[in-house]
This record gives structure tokens, sequence and C-alpha cells, in this order.
């Protein structure tokens, strides 16, 4: 059971999550530090660390979508291939390596990842070129090792 003074704190934690994340970040790490577990404001903190989960898969699924995009590009505008393309191919392949590699957990999520970041990929082409959905395939026509694959580039 919690006292009066405790139940004040956790007040003050929640209310100062909603005003000053900020300040309510520092705080709780501090309490953390300190073990003063009792103190922690645990369902945001809950809250947080599960959206932080979160965030490492949309990263994922973003930079999918900018790799599978200019491989899109590289296949069906070969004419218009430059540096600034593969560039952007070599460096979301690298990313999503480190990625993969800071955070093997999201292996298993690397095929729905691709499958999920395919819409992605097609408004990107849409948007940056003469190209319609309908030009493009209706599934990502790359598998992941093609797309992780230093020397694939679509022909």
């Amino acid at each position: 059971m919690l006292n009066t003074s405790e139940l004040d704190n956790l007040s003050l934690s929640k209310n100062q999550y909603e005003q000053d994340f900020h300040a309510w970040t520092k705080e709780q790490s501090k309490l953390l530090r300190l073990g003063k577990l009792q103190e922690l404001d645990l369902e945001n903190l809950a809250e947080e660390i599960e959206s932080l989960g979160k965030q490492q898969k949309q990263e994922l699924r973003n930079r999918f979508g900018i790799l599978i995009g200019h491989l899109l590009k590289w296949q069906y505008q070969p004419t218009l291939r430059g540096k600034s393309w593969r560039i952007t191919i070599d460096l979301q392949r690298d990313e999503i390596v480190e990625l993969v590699t800071e955070n093997p957990s999201l292996k298993p999520y690397l095929e729905e990842a691709i499958a999920k970041s395919y819409k992605q990929a097609i408004a990107l082409v849409v948007k940056e070129t003469p190209l319609d959905k309908g030009d493009l395939p209706p599934e990502c026509p790359y598998v992941i090792t093609q797309i992780l694959d230093p020397q694939f580039y679509p022909s």
C-alpha cells in the first residue's frame, strides 16, 4: 500500500510525464539508477519502453521502403541510373544490416517488414518518377537475399 508521500510522488510523476516529458525521463532514469523502484511511474515507463521497440520496427520498414523504392527505380528506369541512386541503395543496405546487427530480435520480422514497406516503396517511385502504380509489380519482386546483397542491382 502506498503512503501519502508516495501517492504525491506518483501523481507528480504522472503529471510531469504529461507536462515535461524530458524532465520525466531524467527523473525516471535517476530513480532507476538509484534503485528506487517504488517511486517509478511504471505505467508510463512500460509504455515508453514498448514504444522504443516499435520505433525500431518502424525504422526497419522505412529503410526497406527507401531501399526497395530505389531498386525499383533502378530496374524500371535504366536510362536514369546514377551515382545518387547507387549511394542511396548502398546506404540503406548498410543501415538495415547495422540496425539488425544491433537488434537481432528483428531478424524474424524481416520478411514482414519487406511486405509492409512495399507500399511505401511504390509511393516513393510514383512520386519521384513518371511511373504509375500499375506499371509496377503488385508485390515486392525481390527476395531478402537480393535486397540486402551489396552486389545486386536489378536489370
